[in-house]
């Protein structure tokens, strides 16, 4: 009995003693239980929320339908935000080969440049290339082209497009023409001047395809306007045949050398013939004269070359060379600046 009543005071003693840890467990379990419950009544209640809310707006009828977008959609305004993104400056595509799209400021830029070159340096061969596109308007281009669709010789020429080289013309077969035609006289003027129709630089300015074909074109017939009247390419020869392309073709390029070039003449005998003597020629003969850019000079190689410019009303200019060889022997003599 002794025995029993210390084992019941023992046990009795433990158990007071482990109180607080026993009620702190409790604690802790409790505390579990309610934050589970309260996650668990977040979660289904913000599951069923929009069901309620739903619910509400069409008890209210303040319920406007959500617009969900499609995949059409949804590529419209990535499109548009990828253009909005788009850098102020991005080169556009080329329209054809070796097209060099600019944009407006460059275009102005590329002309006074090349104006300013082009009078200090007539000489060098890329400030004229530049200075004839930068100022080869469309809307001078688009004269040039309705006057080529008006005629039947110049719609050919539009839609074969043809490229002027020493191998499409065949010079070798040129050479072996009869001196009078019109051939033969291109391929010995070639060779008195020692140029070559390969040294004609491609359009890269121009945007509009037909249009840079049009202007390639008139470049590459330059040597051709040369050979006819018999005018080389020194300066003033090169100044005189500018004025009759501005008067034949409307080209502002050669307008403008025309205009400009014979303040840089330094001779006072050189800015005589051309005012007195080359510029009333280039007059006379626009005049009467067919426009040139209908001509298809490849295809009448072989043609007499004074029935050819009697045709083309083209009118032969004093021999410039010749009349720069006396005024040469003028100022040995000391007769003349």
């Amino acid at each position: 009995m002794l025995a029993a009543t210390y084992m019941k005071h023992a046990s009795t003693r433990c158990w007071t003693k482990n109180l607080p840890l026993v009620t702190s467990v409790r604690t802790s379990r409790r505390t579990f239980i309610l934050t589970a419950l309260s996650t668990a009544a977040t979660a289904a209640y913000s599951f069923v929320s929009p069901s309620i809310s739903l619910a509400n707006s069409l008890e209210n009828g303040t319920y406007k339908p959500q617009h969900f977008q499609t995949t059409n959609e949804r590529e419209l305004q990535n499109l548009e935000a990828a253009k909005s993104n788009k850098p102020m400056f991005t080169r556009p595509e080329p329209n054809y080969p070796n097209h060099v799209p600019l944009y407006t400021f460059e275009k102005a830029m590329l002309f006074l440049g090349s104006s300013l070159g082009a009078f200090l340096h007539p000489e060098r061969n890329e400030f004229i290339v530049a200075l004839g596109e930068s100022t080869a308007h469309p809307y001078f281009l688009n004269l040039l082209r309705d006057q080529m669709l008006s005629d039947p010789v110049g719609r050919q020429i539009l839609k074969e497009r043809p490229n002027i080289t020493s191998t499409s013309l065949d010079l070798d077969h040129l050479s072996n023409l009869p001196p009078n035609t019109f051939g033969r006289t291109y391929v010995d003027w070639l060779h008195k001047e020692g140029v070559s129709p390969d040294t004609r630089v491609p359009v890269r300015f121009i945007d509009d395809d037909e249009l840079a074909f049009i202007f390639q074109r008139y470049r590459q017939c330059h040597d051709f306007y040369h050979s006819i009247t018999g005018l080389p390419i020194v300066r003033e020869g090169e100044i005189a045949v500018k004025m009759f392309e501005f008067l034949n073709l409307k080209i502002p390029f050669a307008g403008l050398g025309a205009i400009f070039a014979p303040f840089n003449v330094k001779r006072r005998d050189e800015r005589w013939r051309l005012f007195e003597v080359y510029y009333p020629w280039a007059w006379q003969c626009a005049i009467g004269c067919k426009p040139l850019i209908n001509v298809y000079w490849e295809k009448i190689m072989e043609k007499d070359v004074n029935e050819l410019r009697k045709e083309l009303g083209v009118i032969v200019p004093p021999d410039m060379r010749q009349l720069r060889k006396v005024a040469r022997m003028r100022r040995l003599k000391g007769l003349t600046n």
